[in-house]
């Protein structure tokens, strides 16, 4: 498979049934040739005028599978931030 082919592939995380985009880098070990990761390019910010959010980087062991069209990912959602401590 050629980058060219993952690059038109949209990413799904399994864990959130929600699209990630689609990759727009790979990241690869030079000795081994292998790649390591999906680079995906942050959302936009304000219609794209003030920016982008931080690149999504997708270590290749949470790839579960790569089809046709689509690529299955398993990145569970963050822990919710911790309540402050309070009456209620």
């Amino acid at each position: 498979m050629r980058l060219i082919d993952l690059k038109q592939k949209e990413i799904i995380n399994i864990c959130t049934c929600s699209s990630m985009g689609c990759p727009a880098d790979v990241e690869f070990n030079s000795r081994t040739g292998r790649i390591t990761a999906l680079i995906v390019p942050g959302a936009a910010r304000f219609c794209g005028l003030l920016g982008r959010e931080n690149d999504i980087v997708i270590p290749w062991e949470r790839i579960c599978q790569i089809g046709e069209d689509i690529i299955l990912v398993e990145i569970p959602p963050p822990p919710p931030p911790p309540k402050p401590p309070g009456n209620c």
